[in-house]
């Protein structure tokens, strides 16, 4: 997988990304613009080499949910990426900030699978492939330098993808739609929207992923996590903060963020 058709070195590209990520620092986006198949083949290889070091995967995380987004990207389906058991933090923990380049964090809602995802699911279908759900973090952290990529980089870079957090998970999906969302800061409320930003219904999103998983010849075991997209804007970490997320009846995950050395 060393050249795509376009004469990139996409081997190359999923290195730097790579080392990127390893290593804390931000780059620049490749010169030369590679296709979004080009881009899932440069993501694949980087997190094979995540999995060549011991991560182990552990789920999906979804982008773009929000129909205003797709149409400003000028995108007609999500972007997926991949999720590796060094990117659990725990529930009430402290992130620490070295860990990352430039992070920001939106809050999400997490499934936890029950079966084999191996096909297109419909809605009717998709709760029947679901053992629970729980309110979530996301923390991104672009590898580009000030958060700047176009689509095709970002799917790249495993969809901007670097940590989560998860709540606890109950086995009630009655309350998943439009459910308010409310992300504070220190007590203070940097974000408020609702789950109906993801897709309108975030079991939307498990119809979404199988259909990528289908159109991938992929599928994902029982056991997966399944992020399933932002339900607001994200906000940038800061040393020092409380970060907490309520959900409606899901109920409240949060953590801490350390302070810099």
């Amino acid at each position: 997988m060393s050249l795509g058709t376009n004469n990139i070195d996409l081997q190359a590209q999923a290195v730097a990304l790579d080392s990127a990520a390893r290593e804390r620092r931000e780059i620049d986006p490749p010169q030369q613009a590679c296709t979004l198949a080009q881009a899932y083949q440069i993501q694949r290889a980087s997190i094979a080499r995540r999995h060549q070091r011991g991560e182990q995967p552990i789920g999906i995380k979804l982008g773009f949910t929000s129909r205003a987004k797709m149409v400003q990207m000028d995108v007609d389906s999500l972007i997926w990426g991949w999720l590796t058991d060094a990117m659990l933090r725990a529930d009430g923990g402290t992130l620490d900030l070295s860990d990352f380049i430039h992070p920001r964090v939106e809050p999400e809602v997490c499934f936890l699978t029950r079966r084999v995802i191996d096909r297109s699911l419909t809605m009717l279908e998709a709760v029947a492939y679901l053992e629970a759900v729980a309110p979530a973090m996301e923390i991104i952290d672009s590898r580009y330098r000030n958060f700047k990529f176009a689509l095709e980089d970002v799917v790249a870079d495993n969809c901007s993808s670097a940590a989560l957090v998860t709540g606890a998970f109950s086995d009630d999906f009655r309350n998943l739609v439009n459910r308010g969302v409310a992300m504070r800061f220190n007590g203070h409320a940097v974000q408020l929207g609702s789950t109906g930003a993801i897709l309108g219904n975030p079991l939307r999103s498990i119809v979404q992923a199988s259909q990528l998983l289908s159109q991938a010849e992929m599928s994902l075991p029982a056991g997966s996590l399944i992020m399933a997209g932002a339900a607001t804007a994200a906000e940038t970490l800061t040393p020092g903060l409380h970060v907490a997320t309520e959900i409606g009846a899901l109920g409240r995950v949060e953590f801490f963020v350390g302070q810099l050395p």
